[in-house]
């Protein structure tokens, strides 16, 4: 998992140096930070959950398998074609069904489409998409077949995420190619809920739900989420539905609401949300030395999530729970920094404060905790001057 990480960032790299090569600006600087963001916080979670899954398999297969499957190379493939044939469903269903549509989601804000798209994966998406797969161990497959495939299932939807891609010729009538999923992610009219495959896309055109790419795609949601805020992102649809579910009178007209397609939610009701919990005055593309800062935070991030993956057998629990925390703060306050908030501060002093109880644990030392306490004293009694002052130097504002 650790190596996962250069591995694709490099070939978001290369697809960038392409598109620029050739004069196409597919890489809008805020929406592929966004996109970058809400990727490290799933390959986090997956450090907790991805051993969950396994001991869900390894249950269901031990305790209600039907058939005693073994390694093989045709059961290799049946096992390929099956998960895919299940995340045909699992997708079209994610795009039918409001409390799989309030997780699947957040794939679809993104307004550009390369391969940093690919990272807009949420960690209640994978325990939706488990849930689906659940069935395979109960029909007889070992989890860690099961396992294997997924791992090769979840590495091939990494190059269907380009533009830089044209129609691959024969591979066309077979796989999943980077212009039918250009299709898949589009807002124009004859383009929405179309190609729903994942490697496959004879499943589309068996279910009647291929489109083939014709017209220039429009990317994102039919309707623009315009926020870069991490938490806004993950649980606006959640609200949304929360929100209808309350305004509904009856228990079947609130189930509807619930397991029912999106129609079933107001359109304007986002409107209202945003005008709640958001702020309004969006202050434009961040200045050059804000988009530094920006770039500084998601790389020593990125550095972060390496070394973590790579040692976190060796590394504590509590430390676990504490990096992850500091990891979870520093994507909000980037999302926030993105957007101009003034609350940023108290994100910086609160993972400032996370930092400090990761190295006062590790570390427990008399002088430290003093140190520690000393410097808590500026933020006592000089707040509001120190809050202008990193503003200012933030920003050029306070």
């Amino acid at each position: 998992m650790a190596w996962a990480i250069p591995l694709f960032l490099g070939l978001m790299i290369v697809e960038y140096l392409v598109a620029k090569k050739t004069g196409k600006n597919y890489f809008g600087f805020a929406e592929s930070v966004s996109n970058v963001n809400v990727g490290i916080a799933e390959r986090m979670f997956d450090t907790f959950t991805v051993g969950l899954f396994y001991f869900v398999y390894d249950f269901l297969h031990r305790h209600f398998g039907i058939f005693h499957i073994t390694s093989g190379p045709l059961l290799w493939f049946s096992l390929l074609l099956l998960t895919d044939f299940i995340w045909y469903w699992y997708h079209r269903l994610a795009h039918e069904v409001n409390i799989l549509w309030a997780v699947h989601v957040v794939h679809h804000q993104s307004e550009d489409f390369n391969y940093t798209v690919s990272a807009r994966i949420t960690v209640l998406q994978a325990v939706a998409r488990m849930c689906f797969w659940s069935i395979l161990p109960v029909i007889g497959f070992p989890p860690a077949m099961i396992v294997s495939v997924q791992l090769v299932h979840g590495i091939y939807p990494f190059f269907i995420h380009t533009r830089t891609i044209p129609k691959l010729g024969i591979l066309e009538y077979i796989l999943v190619t980077p212009s039918h999923h250009r299709v898949h992610h589009a807002a124009n009219e004859q383009y929405l809920d179309r190609n729903y495959g994942d490697v496959f896309i004879f499943w589309d055109k068996l279910f009647g739900t291929f489109t083939e790419e014709d017209e220039e795609p429009v990317y994102g949601l039919t309707k623009p989420l315009n926020s870069y805020s991490f938490l806004w992102q993950h649980f606006h649809f959640i609200l949304e539905i929360i929100y209808t579910v309350r305004q509904t009178k009856g228990w079947l007209p609130k189930l509807r609401v619930i397991f029912g397609k999106p129609d079933y939610i107001d359109p304007t009701l986002r409107i209202r949300l945003e005008e709640k919990f958001l702020v309004q005055d969006r202050r434009g593309i961040p200045s050059r030395r804000l988009q530094s800062y920006i770039v500084a935070q998601v790389g020593i991030l990125m550095v972060i999530l390496f070394v973590f993956l790579l040692l976190v057998n060796m590394i504590p629990a509590i430390i676990q729970i504490g990096i992850s925390l500091f990891i979870l703060l520093t994507l909000i306050n980037i999302g926030a920094i993105l957007e101009q908030r003034r609350w940023v501060f108290y994100l910086e002093y609160a993972r400032l404060l996370t930092l400090s109880a990761i190295i006062l644990y590790q570390w427990s030392n008399p002088l430290l905790l003093l140190t520690f306490a000393c410097l808590q004293l500026p933020l006592i009694f000089f707040r509001d001057p120190l809050e202008k002052g990193y503003l200012m130097v933030l920003y050029g504002r306070s």
